[in-house]
């Protein structure tokens, strides 16, 4: 059962009938130079100033070359932390933590140390894991992550909880609970994710043309349909794109519709189509553009966000540790 009350990192990216961005990490991708990646988290705090709801780290242990992507490289909770301490805002998000793999212990420990070292900001995108090659490398059957994921949602969820044993996890979250985002099923049916979760993070299928979102708020709007007593849980979803400089660029698909490639325009269109219909925030990735990502971020910044802005909240609670 989902604790939801108020939570600025949550209330930063989601509310009824808006729709906010964030900004998927990392900026550019890894090539073998870990020297290379620097300089991100001064465009973080750019993008904070610019008004983006949201940076989002994700969960690779080992890096597979048959995927190819590797993620920021570093570990989440190490990146999420070096994030806590350069910023003040913005919410910290993870697209996703591999629940099946973590031991729940750990997870919970990790969760809310980062939630209080950036004042309750965390917000925590929870997967049970689609890269094969990495299960074993942990001792877990990679066939039985659905069951396991359910098991360490809730261990976690009662472990932040106070508890009466005399033996406890500390800190307790900032503001209670730690918001967590179902990703995908993660091997779940949708009635155990409308009745756990605090979210959904969803994949966007086709972005380039309107039947996408369409077809996308049909999915949500019946998730949400399953949703106990009717509470509203925001829809998340995200697009890698190439953001072109001319404003009036169609929208392209590249690599399969795995990048879209386009200018302000298409983009102010794509964020109205998920906002209509019913997706909450948006997640975009910058990584496999053409430009400098740090020209792509003050045009969003210019262009976009003034459309789509982060939610007002109450001050993150200062981290003075």
């Amino acid at each position: 059962m989902s604790d939801r009350t108020a939570h600025v990192g949550f209330d930063r990216m989601f509310a009824h009938g808006r729709l906010t961005v964030g900004l998927f990490l990392p900026l550019w991708p890894y090539t073998g130079d870990m020297a290379a990646l620097r300089g991100q988290s001064a465009l973080v705090q750019e993008a904070e100033r610019a008004g983006f709801a949201a940076v989002w780290v994700r969960d690779i242990p080992l890096a597979d070359t048959s995927f190819g992507d590797v993620g920021q490289v570093y570990d989440p909770w190490s990146a999420l932390t070096w994030l806590a301490a350069h910023t003040s805002r913005i919410t910290l998000a993870t697209g996703s933590v591999i629940f099946s793999l973590r031991h729940p212990i750990d997870l919970a420990k990790q969760a809310a140390s980062i939630d209080h070292l950036s004042g309750g900001r965390l917000v925590l995108g929870a997967a049970s894991g689609d890269r094969p090659s990495e299960f074993p490398a942990y001792g877990v059957d990679f066939d039985g992550r659905g069951r396991r994921y359910r098991d360490a949602v809730d261990s976690f969820r009662d472990l932040l909880r106070p508890s009466a044993s005399g033996v406890e996890l500390l800190p307790k979250p900032v503001h209670g609970h730690i918001p967590l985002l179902v990703t995908g099923s993660s091997q779940q049916p949708l009635e155990w994710i409308a009745e756990h979760a605090d979210g959904w993070l969803i994949y966007p299928g086709a972005t380039a043309t309107a039947d996408g979102p369409i077809a996308l708020g049909k999915k949500a709007a019946a998730w949400r349909g399953l949703i106990p007593s009717g509470a509203f849980k925001p829809v998340a979803t995200n697009e890698w794109i190439d953001l072109a400089e001319d404003p009036l660029h169609p929208p392209t698909p590249l690599r399969g519709g795995f990048v879209l490639r386009t200018g302000t325009q298409g983009l102010l269109e794509l964020l109205g189509r998920w906002q209509d219909a019913g997706v909450n925030h948006g997640a975009l990735g910058v990584q496999h553009g053409r430009r400098p990502a740090g020209e792509v971020i003050a045009q969003l910044g210019e262009e976009v966000l003034p459309h789509f802005p982060a939610l007002g909240t109450a001050a993150p609670q200062a981290a003075a540790w």
